[in-house]
């Protein structure tokens, strides 16, 4: 299994949000859970550059696609893993 391109705390700089381990916990608890029937970037917190790019990532399965799909998950989850 090849290693992830992008770490969870570059797609939070990516996304303009603080990317340190604390900050990153505290957006996974205050935004989740999410809904299984909601797409991430469906969600209501994200700007619309921000929900742009979630989208891109995953529709061109980009270098970013497999930590928007952990993100996602732990959005679900309600905790960070």
């Amino acid at each position: 299994m090849e290693s992830p391109v992008h770490s969870l705390p570059s797609l939070f700089k990516q996304l303009g949000l603080p990317h340190d381990p604390v900050s990153i916990e505290k957006f996974v608890t205050v935004h989740s859970p999410l809904k299984p029937e909601l797409r991430l970037a469906d969600a209501f917190f994200w700007t619309p550059s921000q929900r742009a790019f979630l989208r891109d990532g995953i529709r061109e399965d980009a270098d970013w696609a497999q930590v928007v799909d952990q993100l996602s998950v732990l959005l679900r989850a309600g905790r960070e893993a």
